[in-house]
Formats: structure tokens, sequence, C-alpha cells
């Protein structure tokens, strides 16, 4: 088993973060559609109430909101539930915060299966296929609480759009206090030569068990963490395709319009490698989020299976 440092929801770090970058001198506000205790802005919100603005159940003012406090020099975050935001506001997203460019951040928690018991119709799957269609977006998906704070200083700290995708459960802790979170890199967390697994949010975990078992048949597989989807790191996953020549993606995600979508569009254009897909291919069903990864096939053993599939796919 991989050694983890307990657990955390991503989720639970996203105001306490925020208070911290406000008291640090940053200029943010933060506008909230009603779900600010399950997003954790309220604790924003209550160190500085006059930064917080709460919009009701009303996705698509949240965003006009949050884009004109961007235009008058604010770092304008905004938080709900992903299946809302970008469920319920993408046009607003697209025109008033894509095209233009505007300096908005978008938090969005309980996003994929692993939102659980609340079933279909509460779980995003769709959500980075949607934001990764406008390309000014920066689409980030943390591992871990850890990653995830370091993700949202970087949205804090950078100037455009953001997408932050964070979970409802809490989840294992992969990195301690010496990791270091960097826009547009993949960073290897086990090298490899004979596969790559290359993995987003919780299914990090995932893939590091799999390397485990893979070890154990004396299989070396390299695992890459795809947290920041775009900009992607097009050079460590070129590096690893010609290092180890097969790849794997696994997702809590539709296989198609998210990480996996976006490492086979890069591999077509310059370095076609067989890439083998975990991730969600149907609408998902009610269960604890261990009970769903599991009905779903997003587990280390898939990981595994889709691996030795790739590797007997090489040419030579």
């Amino acid at each position: 088993m991989v050694q983890t440092l307990g657990e955390k929801a991503t989720r639970e770090v996203f105001g306490p973060t925020l208070a911290r970058l406000c008291r640090d001198g940053l200029d943010i506000v933060c506008v909230d559609a009603d779900l600010g205790f399950s997003t954790s802005a309220v604790k924003f919100g209550q160190e500085f109430p006059e930064r917080f603005f709460a919009v009701g159940v009303a996705e698509q003012n949240m965003i006009g909101v949050a884009a004109g406090l961007a235009s008058c020099g604010k770092v304008a975050f905004c938080s709900s539930f992903a299946v809302f935001s970008p469920g319920h506001c993408f046009d607003q997203l697209r025109m008033a915060v894509a095209q233009p460019g505007t300096n908005v951040k978008l938090f969005a928690s309980h996003a994929g299966v692993v939102t659980g018991e609340d079933g279909a119709s509460a779980e995003a799957l769709e959500d980075l296929a949607l934001m990764l269609s406008m390309p000014t977006f920066n689409v980030l998906f943390p591992a871990d609480a850890v990653e995830c704070e370091q993700a949202i200083e970087a949205a804090a700290r950078t100037d455009g759009p953001f997408y932050i995708r964070a979970m409802r459960p809490k989840t294992p802790i992969i990195f301690d206090g010496s990791y270091k979170f960097e826009l547009g890199k993949w960073p290897v967390l086990r090298p490899g030569k004979d596969v790559t697994l290359i993995a987003c949010g919780e299914l990090v975990v995932a893939a590091l068990e799999a390397a485990e078992t893979l070890a154990g048949e004396g299989v070396e597989a390299r695992v890459l963490n795809a947290s920041s989807l775009r900009p992607p790191d097009k050079d460590a996953l070129l590096a690893a395709a010609r290092e180890t020549g097969a790849i794997v993606t696994a997702e809590d995600h539709f296989i198609h319009g998210g990480l996996g979508g976006l490492v086979a569009q890069e591999l077509a254009a310059e370095q076609p490698t067989p890439v083998e897909f975990v991730g969600m291919t149907r609408y998902g069903t009610s269960g604890t989020w261990q009970q769903l990864l599991e009905h779903f096939d997003l587990t280390p053993a898939s990981v595994a299976r889709a691996a030795r599939n790739a590797i007997a796919r090489k040419s030579g």
C-alpha cells in the first residue's frame, strides 16, 4: 500500500487559503452561490465579510458579479458545486470570463463520481470537458489537500481565468510540506521505463498503488501527477511516450474530453503511442465514494490491467 499522511477533503482548504492570501495582501474577493458551508468559502467570509458576496442560488449571476469585480481590479474567486458551475453557467463563463480573459477563478467542489450518496444528478463528470473547451481557462485538478492549497495560491497570483476542481470526501494526503505545485508541470511521483501511468485527482493514489502491483510483476511503471490539465506538461508527456512507449490515463471524469482526451490529442500530433483509458463511460449512481470507485472500475487493479494492455500494444 502507498504510504499516506492522513485524510482531508480538498474542498476544506478553499476558504482558509483565501483568508491567508488576503491577510498576505492580495486583493481577493469571493462570490458564493449558496453553498459556502460546503465549499468552505464561508471561512473566508467570516474573516472578511466586506469581501464576501453571497448571491443565493444564482450561479449565472455569481459569474457576472465576479467578472464585474475582476474588471475593477479584484482577484475574484467564486465557488459552487461542479455540477452547477460550470453546469448552470457555461454561457456566462464563456462570454464574461473566457473570451475577455477576465481575472476570475472558479472553485468547484463535489466533482466526480466520488460525490457519492447524492447520486447521478449531483456527480459532475463533464465539467473538465466543458472547461477545457475554452482555451483561455487554466484547468487544475489537485491530487490532495496539500496540492489544492498550493493550486489556489497559484491561481490567485496568476492573472487570468482559472478552474479548480475539488472533491467532497476526505481523501488520502500524499504530499508533505516539501511538495511544490507548479502550473504546467506533471511531476514524476515514481520513476519507470516500461509504462507511464498519468492520473489526476484522487486516482493519483490508485496509479501509485497500481505501480506497486506492477513492480511485483517485474514491470517498472512511471507515475505522473497531471494536476495541471491546462497548461499541460507536454515535455513530461512526450518524454514518457518516448522513454516508456505505453501510456495509461486515469481520471474520475468521462474518458472523453478530460485528461484522456487531452493526452491522446497531444500524442497523436507529436508522438503516437499506445494509450489505455481508465475513467467514467456512463453516468453514476448512489453509494459511498469507495463503493462507486469499485463499481465503476476506478481502482488500482483497473489501472494495472490497463497498463498490461498498453504494454502488450507496444510495437516491436
